[in-house]
């Protein structure tokens, strides 16, 4: 109610929104790089920020997830798309965070190109509260976890 109301009056998306767009490019085949996606229970393996994966089925997961502030974030994913030929996928989010993640698998000239857009609300209770003082911070925490997940996918892919 309040965001809706913020955002009528002043035009702002409220700050416990967010919008990330990532792009990565890993010297492997996309074949390969998607595999490696789309394998989730897998995460852990290479990507140091994703402490913990569980209940995993063919199209929901639960992660835990921690960088390098002192908070673990727990996610729900679940599958909405996965599409090999055309280099898509995309999980619906509930939990700590709220929305959408979808990717893009295209040839590059040094590999893959991956493009991870991200569309959440936060729904912790400690990230609302500090959301409109700490919006910068948590961006910043995102982005070195995504930086993060891309050394990992390339160690474990090159």
């Amino acid at each position: 109610m309040i965001d809706s109301v913020l955002r009528r009056h002043t035009g702002h998306v409220p700050l416990t929104k967010y919008r990330f767009r990532t792009a990565w490019t890993i010297a492997a085949p996309a074949p390969a790089v998607f595999e490696t996606l789309v394998d989730i229970a897998g995460y852990p393996d290479w990507w140091p920020d994703v402490r913990a994966v569980s209940g995993v089925d063919d199209e929901t997961a639960e992660l835990s997830c921690r960088a390098t502030l002192p908070f673990t974030l727990t996610l729900c994913m679940t599958r909405v798309e996965q599409d090999k030929s055309e280099g898509r996928l995309g999980v619906s989010l509930t939990g700590d965070l709220e929305g959408t993640l979808a990717g893009r698998l295209s040839e590059h000239v040094h590999g893959t190109r991956v493009e991870i857009a991200q569309r959440v609300v936060a729904n912790k209770r400690l990230l609302r509260a500090l959301s409109p003082v700490a919006h910068p911070v948590f961006r910043a925490n995102h982005a070195a976890m995504m930086r993060r997940g891309q050394r990992g996918l390339r160690s474990l892919l090159t």
